[in-house]
């Protein structure tokens, strides 16, 4: 009987395939399996929210500026460790849009999408802030690259639409 040949893995990601991968990264942050959502970066990958998109990174400063180092602490932090800002923790939900997907090499891809993320955090009356739902509109933008069988980040970049705007306790994104 003759053997069938192994299936040979992709190393395009088509826009299904794209739409799965930020669709399920959304939902992880949403239902703050933050250890989850970090594997979902490459051992060099990156996490950056820039204050002026037009710089590039390490250029200016920026409301979150992480290498993979720092995304371990980040979600170190938020899990292991009693974090003030996020006692109640927030509850977020993400909506993902306008998915675009550009091939940029064998085995690596880079994405563009909208996302708007909508948070609350429940507490007393009489605390500023709380009980009120926020929206943070942003455009994000992707670099992947095929790790075996998966797609892993290699960076992840979100514009918010105000990052320029003073923000407060922005403490929910890991």
């Amino acid at each position: 009987m003759a053997r069938r040949p192994a299936k040979a893995v992709k190393s395009v990601l088509s826009a299904p395939e794209a739409e799965r991968f930020l669709f399920a990264e959304a939902r992880m942050l949403d239902e703050r399996r933050f250890d989850e959502w970090e594997t979902l970066f490459t051992d060099d990958g990156s996490y950056w929210v820039p204050i002026d998109p037009r710089k590039a990174l390490g250029q200016g400063v920026s409301i979150i500026s992480d290498d993979r180092k720092r995304i371990h602490e980040r979600v170190y932090r938020l899990t292991q460790t009693p974090v003030l800002d996020q006692n109640p923790p927030s509850r977020t939900i993400r909506f993902v849009s306008n998915v675009e997907v550009e091939a940029d090499g064998a085995g690596t891809a880079r994405l563009r999408c909208r996302q708007l993320i909508t948070e609350v955090r429940p507490g007393g009356l009489g605390q500023a802030g709380m009980n009120a739902v926020r929206l943070f509109p942003a455009s994000c933008e992707y670099r992947l690259r095929r790790d075996g069988a998966r797609w892993k980040i290699v960076q992840k970049k979100v514009v918010l639409l105000d990052s320029d705007q003073p923000h407060y306790n922005l403490s929910f994104i890991p």
